[in-house]
């Protein structure tokens, strides 16, 4: 059984930086960003303490887990702050990401199984690993504002109708989406928000989110909602409008005021 450490227990620089993997330099940037606060001896020499070693293990943690120093130092900083809390969030990240990974790699054994003739793969098993990638790609972009907005049970959901999708499914949501960037190009050609354009381009948007929402979950002040949410986040902004134009999520969202205005399209 291992003993605790010393609670007066101090390192210098080298021997943090060899204990946890970290570079000197890494740690010295860590201490520029507020993130580790070492003392200094009488010679001027860092010293860290185990409050220094706890800290650097949750910012390598969450490192770890694709958060930018900026947004770990806010988290770290934020009056409520719960380190058990957090690394629980963070923890679902990393077995998502876990059934990603295990998903691909069954998908690129088989494949390769598959091209010696050893074994044959169903179309379904083709796209199981394309499937759980996207599923990671959106949870890292998107997924903590979804579940914070919409809730666990209905990102969860979400995420198991797209591990569902049949090939067909699949590749039809795909060309919804190709769909709907034309659309949002011709319908903004017109500047009408109002017209019929923007009308047919909201109600693609509508049977796009309606894919991954489900039946029962859709409503026109729900939809409305994502759009205002498209308006706050530059990725959503840099989505649309690095596709289709600048000034396209503006548009859209316009369109989506206009044509949801009396609460059209109906609900699915």
């Amino acid at each position: 059984m291992r003993e605790a450490q010393p609670a007066d227990q101090t390192y210098t620089i080298g021997e943090l930086a060899s204990m946890s993997g970290a570079t000197e330099r890494a740690l010295r940037h860590y201490e520029d960003l507020g993130l580790l606060s070492p003392t200094r001896g009488e010679n001027g020499y860092r010293r860290y303490g185990e409050k220094d070693v706890e800290r650097l293990q949750q910012v390598l943690l969450f490192r770890a887990c694709g958060m930018g120093l900026s947004e770990i130092r806010g988290l770290l900083e934020s009056p409520g702050y719960n380190a058990e809390e957090a690394l629980k969030q963070h923890l679902k990240t990393l077995r998502a990401r876990q059934r990603e990974l295990e998903a691909l790699v069954e998908t690129v054994e088989k494949t390769i199984a598959t091209m010696k003739g050893r074994q044959t793969m169903t179309n379904e098993e083709r796209f199981r690993g394309l499937k759980e990638q996207a599923i990671e790609t959106n949870e890292n972009t998107y997924g903590a504002e979804a579940r914070e907005r919409y809730g666990d049970d209905a990102v969860d959901a979400a995420n198991e109708r797209v591990r569902a999708m049949s090939e067909q499914d699949w590749d039809e949501m795909h060309e919804l989406e190709q769909g709907i960037i034309r659309k949002l190009k011709g319908a903004m050609a017109t500047g009408d928000p109002a017209g019929d354009a923007a009308r047919k381009l909201v109600e693609m948007h509508r049977r796009w989110i309606c894919g991954y929402w489900g039946k029962g979950r859709y409503s026109a002040q729900a939809h409305l909602a994502l759009g205002e949410m498209y308006l706050a986040d530059e990725r959503f902004r840099d989505y649309y409008d690095s596709r289709a134009g600048a000034g396209a999520t503006e548009f859209l969202v316009a369109a989506l005021r206009a044509q949801l205005a009396d609460g059209q399209p109906g609900a699915e």
